[in-house]
């Protein structure tokens, strides 16, 4: 090696060249160099201020940075935060006991455990109860189950205790009784025992542990966070009177309410109400509806009308047919009171009286009571 490089070889001429790429940033370089040697121009963003209409779509849009804040769009530069949509619904393939392929996989995948899946005809028949199944246990089962069910409800005790002495420490904490000696400072003894000294006993009080808590925790308001990153916005214009005009918001004015006891003008109350600039329009249907009123009312009277009139003839004809009735009646009666043949009779015989009409000896002969002779 040292007499070839002596005589100036470069064995780098010798070897084939590398295959594979040494690393990314080699790869980026052959990018951007072109085959002629030349610089490539990547691509960029549009300068600040003529992004108007521009939408980040790919990661060459981004410019190896970060997203761009004046955009309201959703913008994932270098893929952060974007999830892959695609998910494989392809299933492992599974085996039973027996060494068989599993083929209800597919049918439990995507459920919880709770859902029962009968995939097999196995699975529909009724399972046989041994009559050994079913026997009561004996008194050693029974107090080896009472033991375990005793320890498992103190261990949850335990736990639930555990955690309310966490919560509360005053609970657990039990200080001794203590006794304290009292002399007063000028020892003379002025009580009413006349005890010159006194013994004081000093304990905790006892505190329920079922008692609602005496003091409110009130969470602290949160210290300010690090400095946030810098918001870039587009480069500040005019404002414009028609933009000042725009963003001219109007006081609130309620017709309910009025907690600060503001006098307000009555045209203010009318425009905030909105009467001066509203227009009434009455629908066309309401004269419609009137007009149709009046007709169906004109048309019931005139068939009122009508059917009195038509009641009225209907009764003058009953009327006339009754009178001239009782007319014919009466030319009967004085006919056969005159021994007269009546019109229309053949032969001259007396007819027979008409129905409903009494017999003329009947109305000669007296109305009043009593029997006498003729």
């Amino acid at each position: 090696m040292s007499s070839i490089r002596t005589q100036g070889f470069d064995i780098s001429s010798v070897l084939p060249k590398p295959k594979g790429i040494a690393s990314r940033w080699e790869a980026e370089e052959e990018d951007d160099v072109g085959p002629a040697g030349g610089g490539v121009q990547k691509k960029q963003a549009p300068p600040q201020g003529k992004r108007k209409g521009w939408i980040p779509r790919t990661l060459e849009d981004f410019c190896d940075g970060g997203a761009f804040p004046e955009i309201h769009v959703a913008q994932f530069p270098l893929d952060m935060g974007k999830t892959d949509a695609r998910t494989s619904k392809t299933v492992a393939l599974q085996m039973d006991s027996e060494g068989n392929i599993k083929y209800d996989a597919i049918l439990n995948s995507g459920r919880t455990h709770k859902t029962i899946v009968q995939s097999t005809a196995r699975d529909l028949v009724a399972r046989q109860v041994h009559e050994m199944d079913v026997d009561r246990p004996d008194q050693d089962e029974l107090s080896i189950k009472a033991q375990e069910t005793q320890a498992a409800l103190e261990k949850i005790l335990n736990g639930k205790i555990t955690a309310a002495k966490t919560a509360r420490p005053e609970i657990n904490q039990k200080k001794e009784t203590e006794y304290l000696r009292y002399i007063p400072k000028d020892g003379k003894g002025n009580t009413n025992s006349g005890a010159r000294e006194r013994i004081i006993q000093m304990h905790e009080a006892p505190v329920d542990p079922l008692d609602l808590p005496k003091f409110k925790h009130k969470k602290a308001p949160r210290g300010p966070p690090s400095p946030p990153v810098p918001v870039m916005h587009s480069p500040p214009r005019k404002v414009t009177s028609k933009d000042m005009a725009d963003w001219k918001i109007p006081p609130c004015v309620s017709n309910w309410k009025n907690a600060k006891g503001y006098t307000i003008p009555l045209d203010k109350r009318l425009a905030a109400d909105g009467r001066g600039h509203s227009q009434v329009v009455i629908n066309d249907k309401f004269a419609q509806f009137s007009e149709s009123l009046l007709i169906a009312q004109e048309v019931a009277r005139e068939g009122i009308s009508a059917r009195i009139r038509e009641r009225e003839r209907q009764q003058r004809l009953d009327k006339d047919k009754k009178d001239e009735e009782l007319r014919q009646l009466a030319r009967d009666a004085r006919l056969m009171r005159t021994g007269a043949a009546p019109l229309g009779a053949p032969g001259g015989a007396a007819p027979m009286p008409p129905p409903n009409f009494p017999p003329p000896d009947m109305d000669d002969a007296p109305r009043g009571g009593g029997g006498g002779g003729g």
